[in-house]
């Protein structure tokens, strides 16, 4: 029985190589993402003081942690 299961032939496909993505439909998700991490370093950075959108510190609080493991003074 060992000799059956060791002998057996396990079929294989032939796996074909992907066509290259074209530029234009990479490029609105790139501004996209692009977009959205100006927006999180922003609030991650600058959210605060003068530069601040929202009053109050309630973002500055939500943001607190990320903001000292980036390197951003906020003291």
């Amino acid at each position: 029985m060992a000799e059956a299961v060791a002998s057996a032939v396990i079929p294989t496909t032939a796996v074909s190589p992907s066509a290259p993505l074209p530029v234009r439909a990479v490029l609105p998700w790139a501004v996209f993402v692009g977009l959205l991490m100006v927006v999180a370093l922003y609030f991650v950075g600058a959210e605060q003081g003068a530069t601040a959108v929202f009053a109050g510190e309630g973002v500055h609080e939500w943001v607190h942690d990320g903001r000292h493991l980036l390197g951003f003074p906020c003291h």
